[in-house]
């Protein structure tokens, strides 16, 4: 049974918000950062490390899709995968010694570790995607026929 009541808009809501906050970010910082200082700096690990924001959102994201039995998969799977894609690039920097400095960072070690994470950065576009689609059909009016 659907639930689109005020619990799971509410959840679907604050969880895109948070889903959309690593992603966002950034790009935020970055601009505020070129406007005061003319300097520009772009954090591209800043997804990463706002993981915690990304895990609580698509949680929310997820219990609210599961609610309403719309998007659960694209948001299950890509909360799944992008969790799995961050571990791996961590794990990978820590293999290699890129992470302690005991690995001089060539091109090749950097494209195997930083891989993973841009993929969990497209992942999360991909979940908070399925958030916004998710608030879409639970604000969405039921077709009425005119007779």
């Amino acid at each position: 049974m659907e639930k689109k009541d005020g619990l799971t808009k509410t959840l679907a809501i604050f969880g895109t918000v948070l889903m959309w906050f690593p992603v966002l970010a950034p790009f935020i910082a970055s601009t505020a950062l070129f406007i005061r200082s003319g300097m520009f700096r772009f954090d591209y690990l800043m997804p990463a490390e706002l993981f915690l924001s990304a895990l609580l959102g698509g949680a929310m994201l997820l219990w609210a899709a599961l609610r309403a039995r719309s998007q659960q998969k694209l948001i299950g799977w890509g909360l799944t995968l992008a969790a799995g894609m961050l571990f791996a690039g961590q794990a990978i920097a820590v293999v290699t010694g890129l992470a302690s400095g005991e690995t001089e960072p060539t091109t090749w070690l950097m494209v195997l570790a930083l891989g993973p994470i841009v993929i969990y950065a497209l992942l999360l576009v991909a979940v908070g995607v399925g958030g916004v689609l998710l608030v879409r059909d639970l604000f969405r009016q039921p077709y009425q026929a005119k007779v």
